[in-house]
């Protein structure tokens, strides 16, 4: 028996273990919640309240909000489409080419841009045009086709399918950051069901208020700067009082040109009521016609922030932004050729605002509606994050209460305790002396794991104390293995010293071999499983792991030490 190496085995294993506790009972050394330790840290109170904030519970143990959304990717590709239509039909007319009609035909999943020409002989050169304009061509996956003086352009099912799934993509990356800028600690976000669902599974531990959450998830924040149709200042804004009346406007035959839209107008209350009656007074609802496509879009945004109202009072706010560099330049070489016109802020296919345009303007404007504080930041947190490419809808929502969670807490410490208490007992009898050392090497194993938890910043949940349990039967099972071929060297009449050298040597091929094809297959359960199959693992994986330390390098280095201390060791409690 090597003790050349025992200071330094001994040494390691007091630095591990030291900071194994203090990583479990003891504040963060590190993150925004970081702190030296106080005197109340060492309490029984301090130490509970510690262990609360060192462990991230999951749903099925804290309590919270499960919601399975999908992306109405379907949407998505229409708006895509009768976009497309719109830029297919001022690009046509840009290049010089009389067009009669332009619109998308978006049933039956079918996505096709129809337009139709003055003069059936240009349609080659009508193409050429706003193919080098608008992605219509092969290569963004559109296929052409023409009859006469009509063309179409249809999308492939390949490309709709491409499109969907990127499309659910960038809706999961947008919730996250939203998720992740609203303060959610620890949710889960990830894709739901089978490929072709696009459905998103979120799961929000610890939740409140998950009505607020859902709100700021749908709201798609469509931003978009547009040009009001009404005479210049100091007219002013032309407006009316229905749909009808607005779409009559256009003397269209009760159509709505394809360039032009007719969008619902709310105005802002008038600032000089002082009455809380008039406040209260439900506000005038009318419509205004403004161009598309607009003049900018969120996609041109760089920041938003909800600030005080300047013209308002003490509870109202408004959202301030700024806009990225092209945008700020195609806004400021539209605002510098329409001034004393009218400009309308779209927010959701609602203008939120109407001003008409004193001087150029670049890289900066407002949202101006009567907003509260909360209201406000909820918005201005959904434009920084970006439009959702399509609405989502709600297809399960199930609320976990904390009662629940606090039972399975329970139920599974408990189970835990049980689980340790009989091993230890079992190890105790049956090895006696030699069981000593496999208790504290177990001890050791399930402080050392809850410390890589909270390390990698793992959520517990239900599975993964389960996992937690199955990783004191394995670390037993190690022990168990390395005293048996302990006992059966020294059946076969060789000292103490060297029946543990071969009993771990021998038994350490065993223990490497059961450990590996464990983890192999936890892997597997990370990679494919979801939420909770993942926490199962993740916890054992990581069991495993430092069950190698704990029940080999700690464990041999006690009979190291216990050897030591009398060079000819007559006999061995095992």
């Amino acid at each position: 028996m090597k003790k050349t190496n025992l200071p330094f085995r001994i040494a390691l294993i007091v630095i591990i273990t030291v900071l194994g506790l203090y990583k479990v009972f003891m504040p963060p050394i590190m993150g925004a919640s970081a702190r030296l330790p106080r005197k109340q840290d060492f309490t029984a109170s301090g130490i509970k309240q510690n262990l609360r904030d060192n462990i991230h519970l999951g749903l099925d143990l804290k309590g919270g909000s499960h919601l399975v959304m999908r992306v109405k990717t379907e949407e998505f590709l229409k708006r895509l489409t009768e976009d497309n239509a719109v830029a297919a039909q001022n690009a046509a007319k840009d290049a010089g080419f009389e067009v009669k009609e332009a619109h998308a035909d978006v049933s039956a999943n079918n996505y096709r841009v129809v337009l139709t020409l003055g003069d059936a002989s240009k349609t080659k050169e009508a193409r050429e045009a706003i193919e080098k304009k608008v992605e219509l061509g092969e290569r963004p996956g559109w296929s052409f086709s023409s009859s006469g003086n009509i063309l179409t352009w249809s999308l492939s099912a390949a490309t709709q399918r491409t499109l969907a799934d990127e499309a659910t993509t960038q809706a999961l990356r947008i919730i996250e950051s939203r998720i992740n800028a609203l303060g959610v600690a620890e949710p889960t976000l990830q894709t739901h069901g089978s490929q072709n669902s696009h459905q998103i599974l979120l799961q929000m531990p610890g939740v409140t208020d998950p009505e607020r959450v859902k709100k700021l998830l749908a709201g798609e924040s469509r931003l978009e700067m547009v040009h009001v149709v009404s005479p210049p200042s100091p007219a002013p804004v032309q407006t009316y009082a229905t749909k009808e009346e607005a779409i009559a406007s256009l003397n269209s035959g009760g159509s709505v040109p394809v360039n032009r839209r007719v969008v619902e107008y709310t105005e802002r209350m008038d600032l000089t009521a002082t009455s809380q009656e008039d406040k209260n007074q439900p506000k005038p609802t009318k419509w205004v016609v403004v161009e598309t496509p607009p003049i900018i879009d969120g996609s041109e945004l760089r920041n938003a922030a909800g600030i005080p109202s300047r013209g308002g009072g003490t509870e109202d706010y408004e959202i301030q932004f700024s806009l990225k560099k092209g945008g700020a330049d195609k806004f400021g070489a539209w605002t510098g050729a329409h001034i004393n016109e009218y400009m309308g802020v779209v927010l959701n296919d609602q203008v939120k605002s109407v001003a008409f345009i004193k001087s150029q303007i670049f890289d900066s404007g407002e949202i101006s509606g009567k907003f509260t504080k909360e209201s406000a930041d909820d918005l201005a947190l959904t434009l920084r994050s970006g439009a959702l490419p399509a609405p989502i809808e709600y297809l399960e929502e199930r609320t976990v209460g904390p009662s629940l969670g606090a039972d399975s807490i329970r139920s599974g410490v408990r189970a835990s305790l049980v689980g340790l208490g009989l091993v230890v007992l079992f190890m105790l009898v049956y090895y006696r002396g030699s069981g000593v050392n496999a208790v504290v090497a177990l001890l050791l194993n399930v402080i050392l794991m809850m410390a890589g938890l909270m390390i990698f910043g793992a959520t517990l949940t239900l599975p993964g104390i389960a996992g937690i349990i199955l990783t004191i039967g394995m670390a037993v099972d190690s022990n168990v293995l390395i005293f048996e071929r302990i006992r059966e060297e020294l059946r076969t009449g060789k000292t103490i010293a060297s029946a543990v050298d071969q009993g771990f040597g021998r038994a350490f091929v065993t223990i490497i071999d059961t450990h590996v094809t464990t983890t192999v297959s936890s892997l597997f359960l990370f990679l494919f499983g979801t939420g909770p199959i993942r926490g199962f693992a993740v916890t054992l994986i990581l069991g495993l792991v430092i069950n190698l330390f704990s029940a080999v390098y700690v464990s041999r280095t006690i009979f190291i030490w216990l050897l030591s201390r009398k060079e000819r060791a007559e006999s061995l409690s095992i």
